[in-house]
């Protein structure tokens, strides 16, 4: 079925080229760590986060709530609280604020950060 539905995203984007595109395409393929600003909305932002396999994305906070999935890799969800999750593809984590956070990529790994 996946093959079936790349077969007619493939044939979609040769008609409408600048419809179709990938977050694993926004990143650099080199950099440990990199976030891009997707979309800016009225209402919030979404980011797209790239970590590669024993990278970290070091210790910060957020001052509004934010909403983390896993799209691609598996990486591992800290807190100061204590929490520790992993999350792999699918997988969404609820971040408050003011809470010191970080997460360690155990693979390469797409995530998408909605503030």
């Amino acid at each position: 079925m996946r093959d079936a539905l790349r077969q007619e995203q493939t044939l979609h984007s040769r008609n409408y080229p600048d419809l179709i595109m990938n977050i694993q395409t926004l990143h650099s393929e080199g950099k440990a760590v990199s976030a891009k600003s997707l979309f800016k909305g009225g209402e919030g932002n979404l980011t797209t986060i790239q970590l590669l396999e024993n990278s970290q994305l070091k210790e910060h906070i957020t001052k509004v709530p934010a909403l983390l999935v896993c799209v691609v890799g598996k990486v591992v969800f800290n807190n100061e609280q204590g929490i520790k999750e992993t999350l792999l593809p699918g997988d969404y984590i609820n971040i408050e604020p003011m809470v010191k956070h970080w997460l360690d990529a155990t693979l390469d790994s797409q995530l998408l950060l909605f503030k």
